[in-house]
């Protein structure tokens, strides 16, 4: 049974441990170490009391974890957020991932949010840290690149570049109605 439900800090240790092996095996965050238990717990406590914080679990096991932050954090990009995801290794290509980022989404459309930012880690050519996995995965959900940096993230004795995808959600007016950062909860 899969379940999509909100992050609670007893889930720290999993999650902790999802990110842990992205630290050590990937390019996909340029983290070098992986933050402590209560360094990790605080930032998800820093999300959770303004942004949706999920986790997925299938058959009451978390595979997974997706959370969004402040874009810039100036009230002008109040209806714009960064969103990021990350699956246990073990249950990636089996559509978890969509189901959990399409929750977010939509946790993000119901508190206001128009503009969805991803900033992802891309590779030169082939590489043995990092693919174009994300990339492909984003736009399989509607993300389209919208910039690139060039060789900005330095890991595993290699340059990176870094892209940045965009989502956009909902319609753009003229008096766009407040953001509400307490709905999530």
């Amino acid at each position: 049974m899969i379940r999509v439900r909100s992050a609670v800090p007893a889930d720290v240790p999993r999650l902790l441990a999802i990110y842990d092996w992205y630290v050590r095996h990937t390019a996909v965050t340029f983290d070098y170490e992986t933050p402590s238990p209560a360094a990790f717990r605080r930032k998800m406590e820093t999300v959770m009391a303004a942004y949706p914080y999920l986790v997925l679990e299938t058959d009451g096991a978390v595979c997974g974890y997706a959370y969004a932050g402040p874009f810039v954090g100036r009230a002008a990009y109040d209806w714009a957020c960064e969103t990021t995801i990350y699956l246990d290794p073990d249950y990636r290509g089996a559509g978890l991932g969509r189901i959990l980022y399409q929750a977010l989404f939509d946790a993000l459309r119901e508190m206001g949010i128009l503009n969805l930012y991803a900033c992802i880690g891309s590779p030169e050519g082939e590489d043995p840290y990092l693919t174009d996995a994300s990339e492909n995965f984003h736009s399989r959900m509607g993300f389209a690149r919208v910039g690139t940096f060039r060789r900005c993230g330095y890991k595993f004795g290699r340059w990176y570049n870094m892209i940045w995808m965009e989502k956009l959600l909902g319609e753009h007016r003229p008096d766009p109605t407040p953001v509400d950062h307490n709905r999530q909860r």
